[in-house]
């Protein structure tokens, strides 16, 4: 399929016959690793994304150190909304802040078309150089979040626990919702493709504020933005993958929106999902993070039951049911990685 040395995440993907499962995880790159805190004490976070050195050595670090069968490029969702004139500030403690947030007509005229190849310039560097020094040893992933997630962000201005002024501006001018829906929508199909184009193996959509969004509005305000993307991808062969957080009442219809891999939040049995569409999709996922937590015993008996919920064959990415937090000792991600390598390989004898 590719001269990677490692491709069992691909085929995986493509829910082709793999030896064992293959497992990567959320925020594999980051704050839990020590070798990631000590690139962080030097340089702000906004400057790790923006320096194609800093993202591609913190990229590498968990296949080095952990073992995982893919890599994620270390970025930040909210480099589009920058890239399209937001000013964005990352603030200790309280995460991502644009101080002059999106909310009216004039707002929205603020905000450009971009080009990928300028604006963005430092994470297809960032792409490319990690390309490099992976020297195919295992595919890298490229993503963005979805349409919705990135509006939220732009409405609200920071995180928020009732997205009440996103909630607002759909219900009270609709038509400038799906304008800015839109032209965020295009922004996100040519940064993918560019992404592509620099050298990622696979695509991930963060969707994590679809869950959100009544079954309904998730249609309209979500889903629909992301199937525009993912007709978009020009080069077809290159996986997508799809995580809509806390969206339980739409697998169904997120199994047609043209993604190859759907992402499971913990809060489901993966074996379920899989009886309800994993014959037109792959599963990736999908344990707790807080499980790793326990002892390496108690991790491994999570990995085994996760494991024989999905069943046998090919189709399922092991990964988290979302970003693993950044108080976890190294040494139990590890044992979860280990366990996966070890326990999987029953579940893909012929």
């Amino acid at each position: 399929m590719t001269d990677l040395k490692n491709d069992l995440f691909l085929r995986a993907c493509k829910r082709l016959p793999v030896e064992r499962t293959p497992i990567w995880v959320m925020r594999q790159a980051g704050r839990y690793l020590p070798e990631y805190r000590a690139i962080r004490k030097k340089a702000d976070f906004l400057t790790m994304c923006k320096t194609p050195e800093l993202a591609a050595e913190i990229t590498l670090q968990p296949i080095d150190l952990i073992g995982v069968d893919a890599a994620i490029i270390f970025s930040d969702i909210l480099v589009i909304p920058e890239a399209m004139g937001m000013h964005l500030e990352m603030h200790e403690g309280s995460g991502p802040v644009f101080p002059n947030p999106i909310r009216n007509e004039a707002d929205a005229k603020s905000l450009k078309d971009i080009d990928p190849s300028i604006d963005l310039k430092y994470v297809l560097d960032a792409v490319a150089l990690t390309k490099k020094e992976l020297n195919q040893r295992v595919p890298l992933i490229g993503f963005s979040g979805s349409p919705w997630t990135l509006l939220s962000y732009m409405v609200e201005g920071q995180g928020s626990k009732n997205f009440s002024n996103v909630k607002n501006l759909i219900y009270s001018d609709p038509k400038l919702a799906h304008n800015l829906l839109d032209k965020i929508a295009n922004a996100v199909s040519l940064y993918l493709n560019a992404k592509i184009e620099a050298g990622a193996n696979a695509i991930q959509i963060f969707d994590t504020w679809g869950g959100i969004l009544s079954q309904n509005d998730f249609e309209m305000f979500s889903l629909r933005y992301i199937e525009k993307i993912i007709s978009e991808i020009k080069q077809k062969d290159i996986p997508v993958i799809v995580f809509a957080k806390g969206v339980h009442f739409s697998f169904s219809r997120l199994a047609e929106c043209g993604a190859d891999v759907i992402g499971l939040d913990w809060s489901m049995k993966i074996g379920d999902i899989r009886k309800e569409i994993g014959d037109k999709v792959a599963l990736q996922g999908n344990m707790d993070p807080t499980i790793l937590y326990a002892g390496h015993e108690r991790i491994r008996e999570e990995a085994v039951n996760i494991l024989q919920s999905f069943g046998n064959g090919s189709g399922h990415i092991f990964n988290l049911g979302h970003g693993i937090l950044p108080d976890i000792p190294p040494e139990n991600l590890k044992a979860l990685v280990k366990s996966v390598k070890e326990e999987s390989v029953a579940f893909h004898s012929q």
